[in-house]
């Protein structure tokens, strides 16, 4: 059976914005308090090298 996964972290490719998964608050979080610019359409860096299928 294949699990699916998600990603535990990811940054923007325009801003630079970095945040992860908080597990607990079940949403994610900027992590350093890098908030990058607030106006920004983040372009997360989710690719497709990420892959959600575990065999």
């Amino acid at each position: 059976m294949s699990a699916i996964r998600t990603p535990n972290e990811r940054s923007c490719t325009r801003c630079g914005r970095h945040e992860e998964w908080n597990e607990e608050e079940g949403t994610w979080t900027v992590v350093d308090e890098e908030v990058g610019d607030v106006y920004c359409i983040h372009a997360w860096d989710i690719t497709g090298q990420f892959t959600p299928v575990e065999q």
